[in-house]
């Protein structure tokens, strides 16, 4: 039994699994969720339904290869049906695991600026309490006016 090297790449084995590429599987599939839930995709099929009941219905006897029950339809409609679902659960839960990543960084942004915030609070804090020992432009008019007031008139 050969040790994985983490420095080489592994051997390419031979399978009899089909290979597909999970990521372009999953692009595929919102893409066809995307369609699915668009009203193009509604007229669509109701057009091919539409036509396949007419053919089956008012076309001559010997042409017509589904009749009345329309039991292949209903299999043709339960068959996509069945990759629909499948395909939509599937893009559903990339677009999930998208959103939870998404809040994620939005949690870690917003713990930031709340950090950023108390800062800021902290440092206008500090400028007040250094400022109400400066002496300021009213304070001093005041005191200038008292002592003018309080200095003898020299004559």
């Amino acid at each position: 039994m050969a040790v994985d090297r983490l420095d080489q790449p592994r051997e390419l084995r031979r399978s009899f699994r089909p290979h597909y590429d999970p990521e372009a599987f999953g692009r595929l599939s919102e893409e066809i969720a995307r369609f699915l839930g668009t009203a193009r995709f509604l007229v669509y099929m109701t057009c091919f339904v539409a036509i396949w009941i007419s053919w089956n219905v008012l076309s001559p006897a010997h042409l017509r290869f589904d009749p009345y029950p329309f039991i292949f339809l209903t299999l043709m409609l339960s068959l996509q049906a069945s990759y629909a679902a499948p395909l939509i659960l599937l893009a559903q839960n990339r677009q999930d695991d998208r959103d939870r990543v998404t809040y994620e960084q939005d949690r870690l942004t917003s713990e930031r600026n709340q950090a950023d915030i108390e800062y800021l609070t902290r440092e206008i804090a500090g400028l007040r309490l250094s400022m109400g020992e400066l002496a300021t432009r009213d304070f001093l008019r005041s005191e200038l006016q008292r002592f003018n007031e309080e200095r003898p008139e020299a004559s």
